[in-house]
């Protein structure tokens, strides 16, 4: 969930006892207004010399959430929402398929089989029973992998024999969420002592309200041969943004949702271990500290996340090492600060997507899609610190901005993922007005 946005969010973040799933939740499409003109196919962005190119054809079409894999096995394939099904997209020729058609949720591609999963309204009921679907990339062959009564299904295991959710408990009571007697525009909250808040700051007391109400929640998986569905962790903390290790099958890291400066977010738990205990990722060590928008990176050894110390003040793209514990601190400059950050599947680049100046880096001049190059700062002159290989790795993120985004509504999170091949950027905008997919070229047009 975007904790970080300010005005500019759409207030569906902060309804229900959970978010259907951080992507939904954020999505803010739009269509193609009458007589407007076609967005272009191909161009050189005048400000940064990369060249561009518009891959979805239809309007209202939309990329994956940052961290939700996008792209086949074979690294030939790219999958997004289209307005009325999913479109699958050949990377070498560009050639577009509607491998599903109608109105369903996009979840996911398998990084075993390639298969495209996908969840499908099974009455008209939009928070009822829905059934997980699985359709070839190839040949669209179809099938039904599980049903699902309740919750919001938010990750597949490296192994596609689980899926994992969050919902809310039915077998004790559930008390009152407190944020549903605030106002339901966050202009209108106001402080306890009746103060007038910012938009902004309305937006922390809600969240502050659902977080306080401790509704009783359960991480929960379904096996994608039997349809089993089992309890992996309770809690009364508010659950969210799964993401299974892309490399490990019983690996899963969640987040604890609310206002960042208040909880601690970051965690991970084996499900294939009964009874396990959530490991932290991240300790504050200063009031206002947050952290958040983690990821694994492509080879699960790593978890990356937005680190910011204080908020809004100093940036950093922060790694914890799984196996040894060990942690990267790459410093970003304001301008680069991003919405979400990623990784190359080499794990050599990262990039951002930009964010505008009301969002929490309130950056003057960060509206780009950029390119992010670690520069590890080293010893002087070789001498070592005592116990400095137990220490933080400082670093710096150099950038080459490649995409200006001056003409992106970020009420419409651009989620930048890198192609497996790692020659081109793709990320989702409503630049031209209609929200379409984009890749932008990584290195500079000829």
């Amino acid at each position: 969930m975007t904790y970080l946005l300010a005005r500019r969010t759409v207030t569906a973040l902060l309804l229900g006892a959970a978010l259907t799933s951080a992507a939904s939740a954020q999505d803010v499409m739009t269509a193609a207004k009458p007589g407007a003109p076609e967005p272009p196919l191909e161009w050189i962005d005048k400000s940064t010399g990369h060249r561009l190119v518009r891959l979805s054809r239809e309007a209202g079409s939309s990329s994956l959430y940052f961290n939700y894999n996008g792209y086949t096995p074979k690294g030939d394939r790219l999958v997004f929402s289209s307005p009325n099904g999913i479109t699958v997209m050949d990377l070498k020729t560009r050639a577009l398929t509607k491998i599903v058609e109608g109105k369903v949720r996009l979840l996911f591609v398998g990084r075993k089989t390639g298969a495209v999963y996908y969840e499908k309204a099974l009455t008209d009921d939009p928070a009822g029973p829905k059934a997980v679907m699985a359709t070839d990339p190839y040949t669209k062959a179809t099938r039904q992998v599980a049903r699902m009564d309740r919750g919001s299904l938010q990750t597949l295991n490296a192994d596609e024999t689980l899926l994992a959710g969050v919902a809310v408990r039915t077998d004790v009571p559930i008390p009152p969420n407190m944020m549903e007697a605030l106002p339901k525009n966050p202009d209108d909250v106001k402080s306890a002592d009746g103060k007038e808040l910012s938009y902004a700051e309305g937006r922390e007391v809600q969240l502050n309200a659902r977080l306080d109400s401790r509704i009783p929640m359960e991480i929960f998986t379904i096996d994608t041969k039997t349809g089993e569905r089992k309890i992996v962790h309770q809690a009364t903390d508010w659950l969210n943004h799964l993401q299974f290790s892309p490399t490990d099958p019983g690996l899963l890291m969640f987040c604890h949702e609310g206002p960042w400066h208040k909880v601690d977010r970051l965690w991970l738990i084996r499900t294939d271990k009964a009874g396990d205990t959530p490991v932290k990722i991240h300790t504050r060590t200063m009031n206002m500290e947050i952290a958040g928008h983690e990821w694994f990176s492509a080879d699960g050894k790593t978890v990356w996340y937005d680190l910011q110390t204080p908020r809004g003040e100093d940036f950093w793209v922060a790694g914890y090492e799984i196996a040894t514990g060990k942690r990267d601190w790459l410093h970003v400059n304001r301008n680069d600060w991003s919405v979400h950050f990623n990784s190359s599947p080499d794990g050599k680049w990262f990039a951002g997507d930009g964010g505008d100046s009301e969002m929490v880096a309130h950056a003057p001049d960060g509206k780009w899609i950029v390119l992010l190059k670690p520069r590890a700062i080293p010893d002087v002159a070789g001498i070592h610190a005592p116990g400095a290989e137990h220490l933080t790795r400082p670093g710096v993120l150099d950038s080459e901005r490649l995409v200006d985004m001056r003409d992106h509504d970020y009420r419409l999170e651009p989620n930048v993922t890198f192609t497996p091949d790692q020659k081109w950027l793709v990320f989702r905008s409503n630049m031209h007005g209609p929200s379409h997919v984009y890749a932008v070229e990584i290195a500079k047009a000829k």
